[in-house]
């Protein structure tokens, strides 16, 4: 089947490089595509035409919030509640699963909904870990396989798995308590995982393994990771160098920091993704941090930028350009909510233009090539990314229709400044339309908001158990304002 859609840009690929077409045409059969540009030769089976609208490869996150939303409620917060965003010591001695296994599904899909609702295409999911009993479970991605399967979302998956999590003691300070078996047996599940999944879903469904934090993770662990990641062709994320906690850590055991002590292990490499990369300049005395962004270029790492929850956070990457210009791969992660790859893009750019204090800085088109050709190749495909022949009919459509929106111009321009993923009106995925007119098959919007709040309001409650002081939910999480409730 022949498939025609146009609109007032198409975001092709030529020359090795993104171009656009005006009022331009692309043109799928199944799975592929098979023409873009103007006037296509031959005869089509449907065409559709989106007016002011621009079409564009679909968006590859690869750090993609797999969570009901928590950036309302950790986001901002001081130190003393920070802390109590950890387990307590206490809790560590008995932790149990907040939810039970049909809310933790819900979850994935309701988070699946929201990337496709965003134009993200292709996703590597990511989610906190506080209300599990310990970590992600084979049982539960087996779930979301078979939904990913009927969404139609093109996915990376795979168990997270840890042994050992950040706790705060009964003092208030930080510090990580392990239980080793249980980081063993969650990589021997997430290997599983991989050899039973890989491919499914005509080919959809790839394996990744994405262990947590470096600092959760026993150095027998990881280097068993980077075996199995060498030995099933498969990525390998951990999120390494992404805060001063966790350099202090590290320094303190093994007298290295981050990225000096995965290349030490052999961990960096062309399939290693690493997110965030912030806290290069944070090591201790005697580090130079041009050495680790030497590290990550030689070994050919990629790095997942994640501007929006950076931001959120208080911190920056230094800088967007100085990591592409000495020869980084960098690819794009939202890692809160909303997972909104336009709205990421768009702070990449303005936080790239503040770090360097020029505002030619992080252009549009950068940020645009990171979450599309940069993620593509992270994840060693030359067939995402890209409008071109013989890549994956892959497609986002972003609407310019709404007076909001405003005047168009340039369309990479106007789609970080002048749009969001609330614009995204079609998305394709393997030729499959899965969300035609902000509609996706399946979807009983409203029910899926009602229990979605239902779970977020259990969410909050259940910190207050594992707060090392115990606090309520009004006392951790205080609003803006006073709220005078109805008599």
């Amino acid at each position: 089947m022949k498939t025609k859609r146009t609109a007032r840009f198409v975001i092709g690929y030529a020359g090795g490089d993104h171009t656009v077409y005006r009022d331009g045409e692309v043109v799928y059969e199944d799975d592929a595509i098979i023409f873009v540009g103007h006037q296509f030769p031959g005869e089509v089976d449907v065409a559709y035409d989106h007016g002011d609208a621009i079409i564009s490869p679909g968006f590859i996150d690869l750090d993609a919030l797999f969570d009901i939303d928590h950036a309302l409620f950790d986001t901002w917060l001081d130190a003393d509640r920070v802390a109590g965003q950890r387990w307590s010591e206490a809790y560590f001695g008995h932790p149990r699963e907040t939810f039970p296994f049909e809310d933790e599904v819900f979850k994935r899909r309701y988070a699946m909904v929201q990337l496709i609702l965003n134009g993200i295409t292709t996703a590597m999911p990511i989610a906190a870990e506080m209300s599990r009993a310990w970590a992600e479970t084979y049982g539960e991605f087996a779930a979301v396989v078979e939904m990913a399967g009927e969404l139609g979302l093109r996915m990376y998956l795979g168990p997270s798995y840890r042994a050992g999590v950040n706790v705060t003691r009964g003092d208030g300070t930080p510090d990580v308590l392990w239980n080793e078996a249980l980081g063993d047996a969650g990589f021997e599940e997430a290997v599983r995982f991989v050899r039973d999944f890989d491919g499914a879903h005509d080919g959809l469904i790839r394996g990744a393994l994405l262990p947590a934090r470096i600092e959760t993770n026993t150095l027998s662990i990881l280097r068993r990771t980077k075996a199995a990641s060498d030995e099933l062709n498969c990525p390998l994320r951990l999120h390494a160098a992404q805060g001063a906690q966790e350099v202090r850590f590290l320094r303190e055991w093994y007298g290295k920091r981050p990225l000096e002590l995965l290349d030490d292990l052999g961990i960096l490499g062309p399939r290693t993704l690493i997110p965030h990369a912030t806290t290069l300049d944070l090591s201790e005395a005697n580090s130079d941090p041009t050495e680790d962004l030497a590290r990550l270029r030689d070994r050919g790492v990629s790095v997942i930028h994640c501007p929006m929850v950076s931001i959120r956070h208080g911190g920056l990457l230094d800088s967007f350009d100085h990591y592409r210009a000495i020869g980084i791969n960098l690819a794009l992660g939202t890692d809160t909510f909303p997972p909104d790859m336009i709205r990421v893009m768009d702070y990449g750019s303005l936080a790239g233009k503040i770090v360097a204090r020029d505002q030619s800085a992080a252009s549009a088109a950068d940020l645009f090539r990171a979450a599309t050709l940069g993620g593509a190749r992270a994840l060693g495909r030359d067939d995402l990314g890209r409008l071109a022949p013989g890549a994956k009919a892959d497609i986002t459509v972003i609407s310019l229709a709404d007076l909001r929106t405003g005047p168009y111009d340039d369309p990479i321009r106007t789609m970080l400044y002048n749009t969001s993923g609330a614009c995204v009106s079609t998305v394709i995925v393997n030729g499959r339309t899965i969300m035609e007119e902000r509609r996706i098959p399946g979807v009983d919007v409203e029910q899926m908001r009602d229990r979605a709040q239902r779970y977020f309001d259990a969410y909050l409650a259940s910190y207050t158990e594992r707060d090392f002081r115990g606090r309520a939910g009004d006392d951790l999480f205080p609003p803006s304002f006073p709220i005078v409730r109805r008599p």
